[in-house]
């Protein structure tokens, strides 16, 4: 038995936020700059009362409508979140309901960033091949835009919200080949919303901003740039070395690279250091931003839409945790 993905959807919210937008309230920036430094030039954002949970469901909608999916086959859902609507119960138990899911479903969330989505697939395999599930909607959710503070210009560059959903089945247009997954939780603190669960339940109300206008927040999201870039470039051309390896493929037989999107910058630092050619280079950005798990799916919708997905395709996520991993799709 062999494990595939059948289909793929992703949903946005309606509130954009544009680099014209950021500059007004940081004029010490341009919109050329922040283009050039991140590659992103607008980035959705969730309404107040806008949740993961709300997101995930409208793309799991699009999938069952665009893809013509029998939402009575779905027998497991997985849902990928840091930003799930209560701390209890799973959002993917509210989701089951939401849409209509037998209650034959088993359904739970797991808490990964932006390796999640290469986690979530290899769940799925093991679901399928285990022959636990037939069907599984993998859902990949985001709301990080929550926990930035207004003040934090260099993360409003970079993040966005949004929602992805993918079914996964014993057939499909991409085998899911094997896997490389690992974690390094030595550089947990490199990205970090410190406050509002066990650890540290109650707000700190430690604001403050460093002497390179660098914003310190134990409320709010923190990230250690240079150090998540310094473990990308350390973890990454090992790890795609290892996938193929593991998949018996050389570099000539990959089609198509799609790393996560963190920044236009980065990824492409990534590309020159791997020597990877840059039309086998896949990036999907500009105009949603980094929407942690949810940008490889997105970027593998674009990529269908453009006739791109074709043969051997790597998977790689890194960041949060931290954590990394990666797999070969392959597409007949």
């Amino acid at each position: 038995m062999k494990a595939y993905i059948k289909g793929i959807a992703y949903y946005l919210p309606e509130n954009v936020l544009t680099n014209e937008q950021l500059v007004e309230q940081f004029p010490e920036w341009t919109v050329e700059k922040i283009s050039k430094k991140v590659g992103i030039s607008e980035r959705h954002v969730t309404t107040e009362d806008e949740t993961a949970g709300d997101m995930a469901i409208k793309a799991a909608e699009k999938l069952f409508v665009e893809k013509n999916i029998d939402r009575a086959s779905v027998d497991f859902v997985l849902l990928c979140t840091q930003s799930p609507d209560y701390h209890l119960p799973s959002t993917s138990c509210i989701i089951q309901e939401k849409l209509g899911l037998s209650t034959k479903c088993g359904a739970f969330d797991f808490n990964l960033g932006c390796s999640g989505y290469e986690y979530g697939l290899a769940v799925a395999k093991g679901l399928v091949l285990g022959g636990i599930a037939k069907n599984i909607l993998l859902l990949t959710a985001e709301t990080y835009t929550k926990y930035i503070h207004p003040s934090d210009k260099g993360n409003r560059t970079i993040f966005g919200d949004g929602a992805t959903a993918t079914l996964i089945s014993d057939d499909g247009f991409a085998e899911i080949g094997e896997f490389t997954l690992g974690t390094d939780g030595s550089g947990a603190e490199e990205l970090i919303v410190k406050t509002g669960c066990a650890r540290q339940f109650k707000p700190a109300n430690d604001y403050q901003v460093d002497e390179e206008d660098g914003i310190h927040s134990s409320d709010n999201l923190y990230m250690n740039g240079k150090a998540i870039f310094d473990f990308t470039s350390d973890v990454v051309p090992p790890l795609i070395a290892e996938t193929l390896q593991k998949n018996g493929l050389s570099e000539e037989d990959v089609d198509l690279y799609v790393f996560h999107q963190a920044n236009k910058y980065m990824i492409n630092y990534i590309r020159k250091l791997m020597g990877i050619d840059k039309a086998k280079f896949y990036i999907f950005m500009e105009n949603v931003g980094n929407t942690v798990s949810s940008t490889i799916p997105i970027a593998l919708c674009e990529a269908e839409k453009e006739g791109k997905l074709k043969g051997n395709i790597v998977l790689a996520g890194f960041g949060v945790g931290l954590s990394y991993g990666a797999v070969v799709i392959k597409v007949s």
